[in-house]
């Protein structure tokens, strides 16, 4: 009984910050669903070159996301030690009668906030460099899409929309920036209203610049990509204005990035470049295994991509208990306590648990309704597709919950800052195991589709269970270090 209630504790805590993140990263979602809707507006050929552009600019948003991710485990232990620090202080006050105070413990408080500051600055150094390094990459992959083998109209119009979305990288940036700060302080809540704020304003700017209404400029495809790079901008403004405004933030919030010192820079940088460089691993694991369904013909590929799409909408529910899971551990490691550390594992992977099981129920019950979106059930030449996509649910019913599983322990130990961990053994788990398998059961054995999940259902449940273990033992050896390892072990 008592486990029971320390879980339901446990769960509200992470909850209550996994829920605004998880529901900020689908409105997200929403954002891009959102440009896609106004390309296939213009036609085919717009979607195809909208859809191009949105693929690179994706690409290099999220590895430039990863580059700043660890800066909301960074400020959360800074945070919880200034935290220590003033109650040490008020402990010292209250004992003064029998011991002098030593004035430590506000210096250290004092240190913390400093510290939290001096971070806030070289994220945005961080955010800065990368914006400005992706814009020209985007700019210059735009240029060479004729050589990648993209039809020459299609790569034309890309180019002018990825011209548009470049200046958008660096405002983009700067407000993950600003918003680990803000979940690395616990107090997320303007993320969320502010998100979805930005997904009305950018349907609206969409289709003022692409009809050139309200006296803006008619501009097509490419005002999407102004609209985007807008809201971007517009987004961080009003994070900004957000965090000024609370009082608990405001003493902390230095933009001033020029001023940032070189060596946190270069921590940030060697704790975000295995983040990144695991997003981007992520991404192109899942990109291979499109290629592959492909293989299969066309129906098979739009089943793999229905599913796929089902899943990514599930990851960011898993997403959101990472990023709280990996703030919290950060945040209890600070103050020392191991043992409540060890159990934010169990808590987020039983959320995660109890989420994929009621998701996964409905795959199973009603497959049709699931699949209503992208089906048409009275269309005979949707059937073939249908069929194959309602086969793989009973296979993604089980999958999500390791897909779930190892990005939680992806947050865990990054809350250790332990990131290189985290992307060797993602690589072991996609590529070095996952890739052959999906290989192996859809052609030697299989010889369909579902060879191909059952190989991706290998792959996330081994590096799940790698991350994990990773998890319990670095856990473990820091409690055993600790000057109070005794009670951490408890």
């Amino acid at each position: 009984m008592q486990q029971l209630t320390t879980l339901a504790r446990d769960s509200r805590a992470l909850t209550a910050l996994a829920v605004p993140l998880a529901l900020t990263q689908l409105a997200q979602v929403a954002l891009t669903t959102t440009d896609t809707i106004m390309m296939g507006v213009l036609g085919t050929e717009a979607l195809a070159a909208g859809g191009l552009a949105l693929v690179i600019f994706n690409q290099l948003r999220t590895m430039g996301v990863g580059l700043v991710t660890s800066v909301g485990n960074q400020v959360a232990a800074a945070a919880a030690r200034a935290e220590r620090g003033a109650e040490e202080a008020g402990a010292e006050e209250a004992g003064a009668a029998t011991q002098p105070a030593t004035g430590a413990a506000p210096e250290a408080a004092t240190d913390a906030d400093h510290e939290v500051r001096g971070l806030v600055r070289a994220a945005m150094a961080v955010a800065t460099l990368a914006g400005l390094a992706g814009a020209v990459l985007m700019v210059l992959i735009g240029q060479a899409a004729t050589w990648l083998g993209q039809d020459a109209t299609v790569a034309h119009r890309a180019q002018g929309m990825l011209a548009a979305l470049a200046p958008g990288l660096v405002p983009c940036l700067w407000f993950q920036a600003v918003r680990q700060f803000t979940v690395g302080m616990r107090r997320p809540q303007a993320l969320l209203q502010i998100t979805l704020a930005s997904v009305a304003v950018n349907a609206a700017l969409n289709w003022a610049f692409i009809h050139g209404t309200w006296g803006l400029p008619r501009l097509g495809l490419t005002g999407i990509g102004v609209a985007t790079s807008s809201v971007y901008l517009l987004s961080f403004l009003a994070l900004y204005a957000s965090a000024r405004r609370d009082p608990h933030l405001a003493p902390l919030l230095s933009l001033d990035f020029w001023r940032a010192d070189p060596a946190t820079v270069r921590r940030l940088l060697g704790l975000g470049t295995p983040i990144a460089a695991t997003y981007g691993s992520e991404a192109g694991f899942f990109s291979v295994t499109a290629l592959l369904a492909g293989s299969f013909g066309p129906a098979a590929l739009a089943a793999h991509t229905a599913v796929n799409q089902l899943i990514y909408i599930v990851f960011q529910v898993a997403v959101g208990l990472s990023h709280a899971a990996s703030i919290n551990v950060s945040r209890e490691l600070a103050l020392g306590e191991h043992a409540a550390a060890r159990r934010i594992k169990n808590t987020a992977l039983a959320c995660g648990a109890a989420v994929t099981t009621l998701v996964g129920i409905v795959y199973l019950t009603v497959p049709d309704l699931v699949l209503r979106p992208y089906f048409d059930p009275d269309s005979p030449a949707d059937q073939q597709g249908l069929a194959i996509a309602t086969s793989l649910l009973a296979v993604v019913a089980v999958l999500q919950f390791f897909d779930c599983a190892q990005n939680i322990g992806v947050g865990l130990l990054r809350g250790l800052d332990d990131t290189r961990s985290g992307f060797r053994i993602t690589l072991i788990g996609y590529w070095v195991v996952g890739l052959p398998f999906a290989w192996l059961l859809a052609y030697p054995l299989g010889g369909d589709i579902r060879g191909l999940w059952f190989g991706l259902l290998i792959g996330l449940a081994t590096t799940a269970a790698l991350l994990l273990r990773r998890y319990s033992r670095t856990l473990t050896a820091k409690a055993a270090a600790a000057p109070d390892a005794v009670s951490a072990g408890a």
